[in-house]
């Protein structure tokens, strides 16, 4: 699940994928939508999605609840897995629940091949749903996708150093975030390799809390597609603070780069950056460099404009759908029941992730780092449910250029601003 994770806050990696061989569904010894005696019910998890001891108990107490009934528990790989995927939703045989990216779910049920749950939910734990991931397995007014888990940016940084700069407790407020980075100069900037917060130039996620904490929208539903919104008030008022945190900080990150290139993690590891806007399961990989790293390692939420209240953040992660050819949809649904419980959300949360499907995350709060990116995915948002949107991420990005080119003065505000929306729109627009 640490692997994922790091995917899992940006959820684009799984559209990459476009190589790789068409699996076989559900088993030809199915036996209609109930389930029979000795049907297998086929189940598709991406590797690194869920301990193997959370899925062996699962598919024991699975079995055992529904005699002559055999799970068949595969795990998929992450590459090729778009094309895996598409060629077995499209089959008379699919397998009976499969996890996909969120940012998949609104382009599979958009092609038919998804079983609407909407009648389900509420049997599916559907009250305990995490409401940014719920939002990404809604299509036109349907529900497609069981939230499985999710991951969000928070703000990681050094303790050493904040204590050593005088900052007494975490920014509660952006005012409070710049206030620090001055700090955090004042004490170390002597030393030219420093940098109080590192801010690559293509960090979209970051900017979509942002322009969310500005009351502003990427896009809003127009008819059967979307409106683009990167001209509005509230878009500009992010991209602005956007580069207000770069300027301050005088980071020396790429600006025509993202958080992977080079790896955020590795940078905040050589000892020389206080702060980046990241997941927790990077802090394992900056400790690769510098393993006493991780005891001096906090996280706050990533502050709003509204002192005491924290930025929305972008939910990454994955739903479970049925394919609406299953054989044994029924069981399927069963299925979910029981993963979506408690007891086994519970468990997500104790391999470090946001349970779906469940408001109890004291497993997930017993880790510094954790908690508190439990605590801000509770206001966590989804990217606009587009078909399309896998392209957006996958192709030329319009809110990278946006950002890049806003960044480096190539445009200004208003230009970076409605060159992106015409961009986006011709994306996802229809």
């Amino acid at each position: 699940m640490k692997r994922w994770l790091k995917l899992a806050a940006g959820a684009a990696a799984i559209t990459l994928a476009t190589a790789g061989c068409a699996g076989s569904g559900g088993g030809d010894d199915a036996s209609g939508a109930g389930g029979g005696q000795g049907s297998t019910l086929t189940v598709w998890l991406m590797t690194g999605s869920a301990p193997d001891s959370m899925t062996k108990a699962l598919n024991q107490e699975f079995e055992a609840a529904h005699p002559g009934i055999k799970v068949d528990y595969q795990i998929q790989q992450w590459n090729g897995i778009q094309q895996k995927l598409t060629t077995a939703l499209a089959s008379d045989t699919p397998p009976d629940v499969i996890e996909v990216g969120n940012t998949q779910t609104p382009a599979f049920a958009s092609q038919g091949v998804l079983t609407d749950l909407s009648g389900d939910a509420q049997n599916l734990n559907g009250a305990q749903w995490l409401a940014g991931l719920k939002a990404s397995g809604e299509y036109e007014g349907k529900t497609y996708g069981v939230p499985f888990y999710a991951a969000s940016r928070e703000v990681i940084y050094r303790k050493d150093m904040f204590e050593q700069a005088g900052i007494a407790k975490p920014p509660a407020s952006t005012q409070e975030w710049l206030d620090a980075i001055t700090k955090l100069k004042a004490k170390f900037g002597s030393d030219k390799e420093f940098q109080p917060l590192y801010m690559p130039g293509q960090n979209w996620y970051a900017l979509l809390s942002f322009i969310w904490d500005n009351g502003g929208d990427i896009a809003k539903p127009d008819g059967k597609g979307f409106k683009s919104t990167l001209d509005s008030a509230g878009a500009k008022a992010g991209l602005e603070f956007y580069k207000q945190l770069v300027e301050a900080s005088g980071t020396t990150a790429p600006k025509d780069n993202d958080e992977a290139n080079p790896q955020q993690a590795g940078i905040y590891g050589g000892g020389k950056v206080a702060m980046f806007i990241g997941v927790p399961s990077e802090v394992p990989t900056a400790a690769e460099t510098d393993p006493g790293i991780t005891a001096k390692t906090g996280a706050f939420p990533i502050p709003s404009e509204n002192a005491g209240k924290s930025a929305p953040v972008f939910l990454g992660g994955s739903n479970l759908v049925v394919p609406v050819n299953s054989k044994n949809s029924d069981l399927a649904k069963e299925y979910l029941k029981l993963l979506t419980s408690t007891k086994y959300m519970t468990q997500v949360a104790a391999a470090g992730a946001v349970p779906g499907a469940s408001t109890d995350v004291s497993a997930l709060s017993k880790d510094p780092l954790g908690a508190v990116m439990a605590q801000a995915s509770q206001n966590g948002r989804a990217v606009p449910t587009s078909p399309k949107w896998g392209e957006v991420e996958s192709g030329q990005n319009p809110l990278k250029d946006m950002l890049t080119a806003y960044l480096t003065g190539k445009k200004n505000l208003d230009q970076a601003t409605a060159d992106a929306n015409t961009a986006l729109d011709k994306i996802i627009g229809g």
